[in-house]
């Protein structure tokens, strides 16, 4: 039996209130026991709907191969200057727990093949939504549309191959069923909050998962997925509570091609539309998590019109 990491945790109104570490684990004390139902859902996929005492077990057992990992296709693997990955991502932000905004597509990231740092990306198609009737009151920053903070994770250091000694993260690798994972997780402002504008910050927690072919040498040619995380609690000095902002990037790499050309077909990303021209979600293969969150928020959650 192996830990299953980033399993997320929804009550019954659609709110997410837990997600498993690397160790599988979450802490229950954070699940308030006045909700009916909590429903699970790892992969884009929902794993099982549980009541707040099945949590007195100390492990529960849920399968994770409800969903092969899809094979990534390496094209022209002669030597050149660039390695483009193309794949899906999604993103989306939480205000205390409740859905604010989503966006998901396709998108290529340009790698410099010598550094394999991350040059560019360009995005092939988007759909963004956000929560209809959202205020912007300053002084209440609970009520923002935060839709101008989605963006796609910046794929950092995903070429494992030599992790740099950094006292201020910690690294973390789990070996399971079916591939590797590494998760790297950093915090700042835990003591004191700083203060800017009349606004305050406090509390920030990063944490990035990426995932590889079992037992391989963790190079791009064996990436599987790449997942951000990033926590900040903040608000107006007006306000008696902070407010938990909580923003979710993923990436699924679907396509690895070596080229001398990094010019690939783009769009220009405009939070307040979507643009695309194929049902790219529909694809068995895409990770739909609009689907699973639209199921709580029903028509609250409105795609932005499409203007491609």
């Amino acid at each position: 039996m192996k830990p299953l990491s980033k399993v997320t945790v929804f009550t019954h109104d659609g709110n997410i209130v837990a997600i498993s570490d690397i160790n599988g684990k979450i802490h229950k004390n954070i699940l308030n026991q006045n909700q009916e139902k909590f429903q699970l859902v790892y992969d884009n996929l929902v794993l099982a709907t549980l009541d707040y005492s099945d949590f007195d077990k100390e492990i529960i057992t849920l399968d994770d191969r409800l969903k092969d990992i899809e094979p990534v296709i390496i094209k022209n693997k002669k030597a050149a200057k660039y390695i483009l990955v193309k794949g899906n991502f999604n993103s989306y932000v939480t205000v205390n727990g409740r859905l604010n905004c989503y966006m998901d597509g396709i998108v290529t990231y340009v790698f410099d093949n010598k550094t394999k740092k991350v040059k560019s990306y360009d995005i092939e198609q988007y759909r963004i939504f956000s929560l209809e009737n959202v205020e912007n009151n300053t002084k209440q920053m609970g009520s923002w549309d935060y839709k101008n903070t989605l963006d796609l994770p910046k794929l950092k250091d995903v070429e494992h191959t030599q992790d740099k000694t950094n006292k201020r993260l910690i690294v973390k690798e789990l070996k399971g069923n079916n591939k590797d994972e590494i998760e790297i997780t950093g915090s700042a402002l835990q003591e004191k909050e700083f203060a800017l504008f009349g606004y305050r910050f406090f509390d920030i927690k990063g944490i990035i998962n990426r995932s590889y072919y079992k037992d391989s040498k963790k190079t791009l040619r064996d990436f599987l997925e790449y997942n951000e995380i990033v926590f900040l609690k903040m608000k107006h000095k007006s306000e008696a509570d902070f407010n938990q902002i909580i923003t979710y990037k993923n990436f699924y790499p679907t396509e690895i091609d070596f080229s001398d050309d990094n010019a690939v077909e783009k769009v220009r990303l405009d939070k307040n539309k979507s643009q695309y021209t194929t049902k790219y979600w529909e694809e068995n293969s895409f990770p739909n998590m609009q689907k699973i969150l639209s199921s709580f928020f029903k028509g609250d959650l409105q795609e932005k019109e499409n203007k491609k």
